[in-house]
């Protein structure tokens, strides 16, 4: 009786590949799974966050003075993080790091929802310690966190498929966040802004994010090589960096900018729910509305930016942008149906100039200095943000009453960024682009355009990965 041929033996190369294209497909399909119920922890705790500016407008009322200092509070973390997260990836992989600071920035958040009863509502002074308090320390977990995940991401996802991957996963995110800003919007106008409504939105949320981390940390991921180290010494490369005189510039134009979008940014929200007399769900419609131009503007801009480069397209972006932002000046309760359209312009026009200023960051870091060049532009533009709504809340708590009342005070304040901005675009302007650096030497960099965002309401910019979509010879 004939026998059957034997089966040709498994080629061990083969299954090898086969079982990290197994592992790839599964991780991608975890991290679109998990980013989709992140985004309301997530979205909700950018600074001037709808949940954020109602809490401290209708649930706790605190001075102006108090809710610049909240919105300083997460560019401290930026601040701070630049000198702990380098630390702990030389102890824990990057992963291990965005797991445990993800998770402590989910029961800080729990902690909230725990104590709001204990807030005392009847003194603002004594709710704002509260609450600055807590979002100090909930603003540094999620800097670590925020950090740590962009350097993991860049580790294991291949970057020939990073820009295709990432584009499909950013429009579901931001599907995810208008679905969260709109149904919690609801949720806080519908029980009046009470205690029970706040715990609601907080605790849905930090469930959601359970799931989340469970699917970071069950993920098989599977690193590339780690980059090798610099090879000059710190002071090389500090003279490198003084020699790179484009990017001083542009490090100079981040200040400026970053002054002008958070000197009054965390108040435009403020404004709307105690000025306007807009309800949460109001500001959640136009937050969605500016996420869905931003959304839909942004394959357009991509493509300017591509064919005429950074500078130009970011300064018409800017430009179409801060010219509308002289219209709050005018905003009152009699018209406020004009900022539907407003913010839905803001989201389109702003989308341009936010990713523009990230890819024009790629192309002027040194490589010589890579790390340096970072952190130095990470700090300067973390403490002046830091300090500009501070101030801003200080002008706003102390303006004289030859301003008149709050309308006009909030009035002369909005026309501050649209001018600074626009005077700081001559600064851009005496930039000169290079070649770009890749994208695993900043990672990271783009915590700080992405904070801003959320403070000008533009918070579907939290939800894009930065990527450079032209095809490079070798590497993964």
């Amino acid at each position: 009786m004939p026998t059957e041929p034997a089966a040709p033996p498994e080629n061990p190369g083969s299954a090898l590949a086969a079982g990290r294209k197994a592992d790839l497909k599964l991780c991608l399909r975890y991290c679109t799974s998990e980013g989709i119920v992140a985004m309301p922890i997530v979205t909700m705790a950018l600074p001037a966050s709808m949940a954020l500016s109602a809490l401290v407008t209708k649930a706790y009322p605190v001075s102006a003075a108090a809710i610049g200092v909240l919105g300083s509070l997460p560019f401290v973390g930026n601040f701070l993080q630049i000198f702990v997260s380098p630390v702990l990836i030389r102890w824990r992989t990057s992963k291990a790091i965005t797991v445990t600071a993800a998770s402590l920035h989910l029961l800080s958040w729990v902690a909230l929802g725990v104590f709001l009863p204990w807030i005392p509502r009847g003194d603002p002074r004594g709710a704002a310690l509260w609450i600055l308090g807590w979002f100090l320390v909930s603003s540094c977990f999620g800097a670590v966190a925020g950090v740590t995940w962009s350097t993991w991401i860049e580790e294991w996802v291949p970057r020939r498929i990073r820009a295709r991957f990432f584009g499909r996963r950013n429009q579901i995110l931001q599907f995810s966040a208008v679905v969260f800003l709109v149904a919690s919007g609801w949720i806080l106008s519908r029980w009046d802004y009470s205690v029970a409504a706040f715990r609601a939105v907080i605790f849905g949320s930090a469930f959601l994010r359970i799931f989340s981390l469970r699917w970071q940390w069950i993920s098989p991921t599977r690193p590339h090589r780690p980059p090798p180290p610099p090879r000059e010494s710190l002071r090389e490369q500090a003279g490198v960096l003084l020699r790179s005189r484009s990017f001083l510039v542009f490090v100079a134009f981040g200040a400026v900018w970053g002054f002008a979008a958070n000197c009054f940014g965390p108040f435009y929200t403020v404004f709307m729910f105690g000025q306007v007399g807009f309800s949460a769900w109001d500001v959640g419609v136009v937050t969605a509305l500016s996420q869905i131009g931003g959304a839909l503007s942004l394959p357009a801009w991509g493509h300017l930016l591509n064919r005429h480069g950074n500078k130009p397209v970011m300064v018409l972006s800017l430009i179409f942008w801060q010219l509308s932002m002289f219209l709050w000046c005018v905003v009152d309760p009699g018209n406020r149906a004009m900022l539907y359209g407003l913010w839905t312009w803001i989201g389109a026009t702003s989308a341009g100039f936010v990713l523009g200023q990230f890819t024009l960051g790629l192309r002027l870091i040194p490589v010589e200095a890579k790390m340096l060049a970072i952190g130095f532009n990470l700090a300067v533009t973390s403490l002046v943000a830091a300090v500009a709504p501070v101030l801003g809340g200080w002008v706003i708590s102390r303006a004289p009453a030859a301003w008149g009342g709050p309308l006009e005070v909030y009035h002369a304040c909005f026309a501050v960024q649209p001018v600074i901005a626009l005077g700081g675009a001559f600064l851009l302007l005496r930039v000169r682009e290079t070649a770009a650096s890749p994208f695993s030497a900043v990672v990271g960099a783009m915590r700080n355009i992405r904070t801003l965002g959320g403070v000008l309401g533009l918070s579907f910019l939290v939800n894009h990965v930065f990527t450079d979509e032209r095809p490079r010879r070798g590497g993964p």
